[in-house]
């Protein structure tokens, strides 16, 4: 079997979306699970403008185009069995579209707890649950969930919450993670540094807490790893890098199986430099974790991740010339999407016959968008600390 690294190095640019009226930077990336004969294979993009676009995602044109306005959308993601596709507002509501229709209005509308703005979100694998994590506004960051289902006696497109989890994080929930195959198990991550696992299976929130890891930093992204997702990483605003085990929970061992404060620092890149993270690749067949990071200029670099540290394996270069800020890993076919802050979003196929691009210049965006998308920290190591 071909290792994910020597796929990586084999990839080459085939495609480049085109130009749209309004050049955004493109902030996740998400591609639609299922594949029916006829059907067009499509991406959805978040971008900064608070707008999730529809691509082809072997044309790469924009098929259509949804909006929060006037809320902000934050998060990206396909339902796994149908084309609907989710993303959480800042109006207090996580809004569902049909991904294959150009209609404005969302099909389905779950509507939060007043002065709740949601800032993180996601489905669990059946597509029974939504969970979307808040902004702490007067002391309160919660995590809200929602029956997601379509009741066929029940036509009603609004849906108000199941409940919800208020005592286990003290700032903005800016990750939430649904396990990939237990639909009952999810993960959460705070600018309060920690990230913390729960059985929703389990009636109350102290209960339903699995265990508590520390960051000590504010987080930027979580996912699971691992055979049968028994492992969690993390990532910090300021590229910091934890991986945890959850099969040591009950054992003498330590649950910590890495722990990088700075990544930046701690990995040889020989000639080449590492300015921030983007996220991981947990590949199931090969069991083998991976981090993917990059440069200002558009390099995105590979990493294999171990326990004894994180190791420079290759890069790709010579299609995004700023920062790249999303990518989306297709198992399928080895491809891969990426969407950068010079509102390119690019696909690479193994193998395929490079083309060339023109680099498009670093784009400027206004102050309040700032407000909104992930700044990496270039200068301070200082560490946050919990209150």
């Amino acid at each position: 079997m071909e290792k994910i690294e020597e796929q990586f190095a084999n990839l080459h640019i085939v495609k480049s979306s085109s130009g749209t009226k309004e050049p955004t930077y493109l902030l996740g990336i998400d591609t639609s699970k299922t594949v029916q004969a006829g059907t067009e294979n499509v991406a959805a993009v978040l971008c900064s403008n608070g707008s999730i676009r529809i691509y082809d995602k072997e044309r790469l044109n924009v098929l259509r185009e949804f909006s929060g306005y006037p809320g902000l959308l934050n998060g990206v993601r396909f339902a796994n069995s149908c084309d609907s596709v989710y993303s959480a507002c800042t109006d207090g509501t996580v809004k569902c579209w049909d991904a294959r229709v150009a209609r404005e209005k969302p099909v389905q509308l779950f509507k939060g707890y007043p002065s709740n703005i949601f800032i993180s979100f996601d489905i669990n694998c059946n597509d029974h649950i939504i969970c979307a994590g808040t902004e702490k506004v007067d002391d309160d960051a919660l995590l809200v969930f929602w029956d997601a289902r379509m009741n066929s006696q029940d036509l009603s497109t609004t849906k108000d919450p199941l409940g919800a989890y208020s005592e286990t994080h003290s700032d903005d929930v800016t990750q939430v993670r649904f396990h990939p195959s237990n639909p009952n198990m999810v993960v959460s991550g705070s600018s309060d540094g920690l990230v913390n696992v729960f059985d929703i299976n389990v009636d109350n929130e102290e209960d339903a807490l699995v265990t508590t890891c520390n960051s000590i930093s504010s987080v930027s992204c979580i996912g699971w790893s691992g055979k049968g997702y028994k492992q969690i990483y993390c990532m910090t605003h300021d590229e910091g890098f934890y991986w945890w085990d959850l099969n040591h929970l009950d054992t003498d061992e330590p649950v910590t199986r890495l722990n990088i404060q700075d990544v930046r620092e701690a990995v040889n890149m020989k000639e080449d430099s590492l300015d921030y993270l983007i996220g991981g690749l947990y590949h199931e067949k090969t069991d083998t974790l991976h981090v993917i990071g990059g440069t200002n200029t558009g390099r995105i670099h590979l990493m294999n991740c171990s326990t004894s540290g994180l190791t420079h394996v290759t890069s790709l270069q010579g299609g995004h010339a700023a920062t790249v800020r999303s990518f989306c890993w297709n198992v399928q076919d080895d491809s891969l999407l990426t969407g950068g802050e010079d509102a390119q979003l690019l696909l690479w196929k193994p193998g395929a016959i490079e083309k060339t691009f023109t680099k498009k210049e670093n784009m400027k965006i206004a102050s309040s968008v700032h407000q909104r998308v992930r700044v990496h920290s270039n200068d301070s190591y200082k560490r946050r600390k919990k209150q």
